[in-house]
């Protein structure tokens, strides 16, 4: 009987041996099929595709902002909040904010512009049609299927923003009619477009970019009003222009950080703690030293261009300009910013003065450049007041 109950436990031992090498041994990976592997790359090569596309429109849709009065002040808060996200991670990706909701955007601006198209061509031939034979059969035929393409048009770039808005509604548009019937059938098209409406303009988060703008840009003018208006002065009275430039090459130094530390806590009262900032400066100088260099140098193209008057159909030009000049070196600022905060301790006394001594060069040599500005200009003094590297393209302000 014992011999019976051990050979018994032997055999289990050995059952339970062999489970472990089972379990423990390498599944055999699943070899996927090639249209599994070419949907995928294709899957891939198209979110990418969206993602170089939703850039490009955010690029223009910032700098059209930027170039409309009031709407300004959500181009300038896009900047704060993205500096601000930069400054709370320390990574630069996370500043480029919006690129999936831009191509939507964009993709519903293209795509209603190419819906126009085949309108626009049958317009074309009943203006020649009418033109050749005023009254006749043909012209009176042709504004006949100029209004059924009117009706027809829009009636597809309502279904496909009701869709989604994405630019392959408007490209392919044979599902929409389907689409359509399916969501009137169930009762649902109301509702889903209402809510889809609702989210996307909520994802936005438009009034939240205004208000950081607005409190953004009153906080530094607040800072930059008197250097101006002294230099302005400067013509009348050399002294105050000479005063002017000191206090303006002292405040410079401080209020891109400044800017980057209210977008952050969200408190206006931040913007007049120097203090604060010059503590996280002596934790990364260099860092600081490095972003205010790029942040000044960006803005130095804007000041060429106002050499000469813009022409209106160009207006868009210097916004472009503004954008892909200035936004890199905003997401500097939020990165040296962030770099500051990483560090418990002071840099040695050594760096620290090197730093101050590279900061100091930078902000006298943006100061040159501003001071002259009023007379290569054509805006006059009231380029004193345009200081495009913290503060909005002004000019379009009087276009």
């Amino acid at each position: 009987m014992s011999n019976t109950v051990m050979e018994s436990a032997m055999i289990l031992d050995d059952a339970h041996d062999v489970l472990e090498v089972v379990a423990d041994a390498p599944t055999p990976r699943r070899r996927r099929s090639p249209r599994v592997i070419v949907r995928v790359v294709l899957h891939n090569i198209a979110l990418v595709a969206e993602w170089i596309f939703g850039a490009v429109a955010l690029i223009l849709g910032l700098a059209i902002l930027a170039a409309l009065p009031v709407a300004q002040f959500l181009s300038m808060g896009y900047f704060l909040e993205s500096s601000a996200r930069v400054a709370r991670s320390g990574r630069l990706r996370d500043g480029i904010i919006g690129v999936r909701r831009a191509a939507r955007v964009g993709g519903l601006v293209a795509g209603a512009w190419l819906s126009t198209l085949p309108l626009w061509l049958a317009g074309s031939f009943a203006r020649s049609a009418d033109l050749i034979d005023p009254g006749g059969t043909t012209a009176a035929g042709w504004r006949a299927f100029l209004a059924v393409m009117v009706v027809l048009t829009f009636l597809h770039i309502g279904m496909a923003c009701m869709r989604g808005a994405r630019l392959r509604h408007f490209l392919i548009p044979f599902g929409n009619p389907f689409w359509l019937r399916r969501r009137l059938r169930d009762g649902s098209l109301y509702s889903e477009a209402r809510d889809g409406l609702c989210d996307f303009l909520a994802s936005l988060r438009l009034p939240r970019y205004f208000r950081i703008g607005l409190i953004g840009f009153i906080g530094t003018l607040s800072w930059l009003i008197v250097p101006a208006v002294l230099i302005s002065s400067g013509g009348k009275f050399p002294l105050l222009g000479i005063i002017g430039v000191i206090l303006l090459a002292v405040i410079v130094p401080f209020l891109p950080f400044l800017q980057v530390r209210y977008a952050v806590e969200g408190r206006i009262s931040v913007f007049y703690s120097r203090r604060a900032i010059r503590d996280r400066f002596r934790r990364a100088p260099w860092a600081f030293a490095f972003a205010l260099f790029v942040l000044l140098l960006a803005s130095i193209p804007l000041y060429l261009l106002k050499i000469e008057m813009i022409p209106r159909e160009a207006a868009w030009l210097p916004g472009l300009v503004f954008v892909l000049f200035l936004a890199p070196a905003r997401l500097l600022i939020g990165w040296a910013y962030s770099r500051s905060g990483r560090r418990d301790l002071p840099r040695h006394w050594f760096f620290r003065y090197l730093g101050r001594l590279a900061i100091v060069l930078a902000a006298l040599f943006y100061v040159m450049v501003v001071f002259f500005a009023q007379y290569t200009s054509w805006g006059g003094l009231w380029s004193l007041y345009e200081q495009h590297a913290f503060l909005l393209p002004v000019p379009f302000l009087r276009m």
